[in-house]
């Protein structure tokens, strides 16, 4: 009965799709692109390809293995795994509790976005002033908790729907079109030019593409190359959804006799493809219109106000652009929150033996509540917190952040290769190879990353998130 009510997914198509589009996300679009910038370009993508099959590799084969071996949530598969580890189970729940609200508000606001654009609208954030129109936009009363609610009801009709008529069958249409849309956009951007009317200067895009792409190793020191291993490591967690119970929750609906070995590549490639055609379009774009200055903002200041600028400069091709630009980002940033939702979900489903429905309203209820208040953050409860990290005058948008990305998911990832540890990685290889004839051709691999260098790396992102490596930038 309980394997009916959680459902799974048809065949491994749905599956890796799915995975895949809970992987691809904002991280990919807003955060990735900076990253690239700020760290030597190609360097940065180096590093971060080589992390991804080998780091991120061994987290996300031992979080689908777990929960395809116990097909239940992370709730209750850590404690099914090995009882003294069902507190873990309690941790990986709490972080998608945390972040799917907070997400939902930064969804609401590319809704807020593509419906501009797409309505044909954007004269009115040209007129307003771009970064004049998205702070009055977020420090609103209404508005933002508005398009907050259409983004999360969005999210909660197909979680609604079940694994297969809604999760699966919302993966497979909003994937191709993603896919469609960020490489018919990143060949637009190569061909883009702007000329500077005050200095006379032209840029390229593909002067662009040559930061992004080449590595450069100017004034590189160990110091910065330990910045760019912590900045690619962290980043990872935000691109492969590691450490959060989505990867746990959807291994639980794979079928015994699909290979884990091959979805787990193509879960990597589609992720890492994902975001290397989104710096292609960002990068060199933004460098094209703004020079390097533009590529030094991240987060919402790129998003919402410098590539708005750069649809401005673009002329009557920039709404276009713009509007099929927020657009791919609103179904990114929905196959996210819709692994999300799932999870917590799944957890209360497995936890109480309660309806679909009834678990998707109750968190559904819960995280409006918690997401109303982040909104509410930026104007009746807006506050200038100084996190552990460092960062200065950050809203109750970035304490939560803080909370779950910078604290939350290396102790949980941590804390995982530690179970594996007790309970060997004999125990997660065997799940693996279970049901398949292909031979798992990076096992060893697989056994020193997740006993000795991924323990060491998650060590580090944790220090890390206290500053503790301050020091080496003086």
């Amino acid at each position: 009965m309980e394997k009916k009510q959680r459902g799974s997914f048809t065949g491994r198509l749905g599956f890796v799709l799915a995975a895949a589009g809970s992987a691809i996300g904002l991280g990919n679009l807003w955060r990735f692109p900076y990253l690239a910038a700020k760290n030597g370009g190609g360097l940065f993508i180096l590093v971060y390809i080589i992390l991804s099959f080998t780091f991120g590799f061994s987290l996300m084969t031992t979080e689908i293995a777990i929960g395809r071996k116990t097909g239940l949530s992370p709730l209750e598969a850590y404690g099914k795994i090995k009882q003294k580890f069902k507190f873990l189970g309690v941790l990986a729940t709490i972080v998608p509790i945390i972040i799917f609200p907070y997400y939902c508000v930064i969804g609401g606001w590319v809704t807020k976005y593509a419906a501009t654009y797409a309505f044909g609208q954007a004269q009115d954030i040209y007129s307003t002033g771009v970064e004049v129109f998205f702070n009055g936009f977020i420090t609103a009363n209404i508005s933002p908790i508005f398009w907050f609610l259409i983004f999360m009801g969005l999210s909660a009709v197909v979680v609604l729907l079940g694994v297969e008529k809604g999760i699966e069958k919302a993966s497979k249409i909003i994937m191709p079109a993603l896919f469609v849309l960020i490489i018919g956009i990143a060949i637009y951007s190569m061909t883009l030019s702007y000329t500077d009317p005050e200095t006379g200067e032209t840029r390229t895009a593909l002067d662009g593409l040559k930061i992004y792409l080449i590595p450069s190793f100017e004034g590189l020191t160990i110091s910065k190359f330990f910045a760019i291993l912590l900045d690619a490591t962290s980043q990872l967690f935000y691109s492969l959804s590691i450490a959060m119970g989505i990867l746990i929750t959807y291994g639980s609906y794979c079928r015994k006799e699909d290979n884990l070995v091959t979805s787990v590549n193509q879960i990597e490639i589609f992720d890492t493809g994902i975001a290397l055609l989104a710096g292609l379009i960002v990068v060199p774009t933004v460098f094209a219109f703004q020079g390097y200055e533009g590529l030094e903002k991240s987060g919402p200041s790129l998003m919402f106000v410098s590539l708005p600028t750069v649809f401005e400069q673009m002329g009557s091709i920039g709404s276009l652009i713009g509007a099929l630009f927020f657009i791919l980002v609103l179904f990114a940033a929905l196959t996210s929150s819709i692994s999300l939702l799932e999870t917590i979900a799944s957890s209360i489903i497995d936890k109480f033996g309660i309806k679909r429905s009834i678990a998707t309203l109750i968190s559904f209820i819960a995280s409006v509540v918690i997401g109303i208040i982040v909104c509410l953050g930026y104007n009746v409860l807006d506050t200038s917190i100084t996190l552990p990290n460092g960062a200065q005058n950050q809203k109750l948008l970035d304490l939560l952040d803080y909370i779950s990305n910078s604290l939350m998911l290396p102790i949980v990832a941590l804390l995982t290769c530690l179970l594996v540890w007790c309970c060997k990685p004999k125990t997660i290889i065997d799940e693996v190879k279970s049901g398949s004839n292909e031979k798992f051709r990076r096992e060893k691999l697989y056994i020193v990353m997740i006993k000795y260098i991924a323990p060491i790396l998650l060590a580090t992102i944790l220090l890390q998130a206290f500053n503790f490596f301050s020091f080496l930038d003086k």
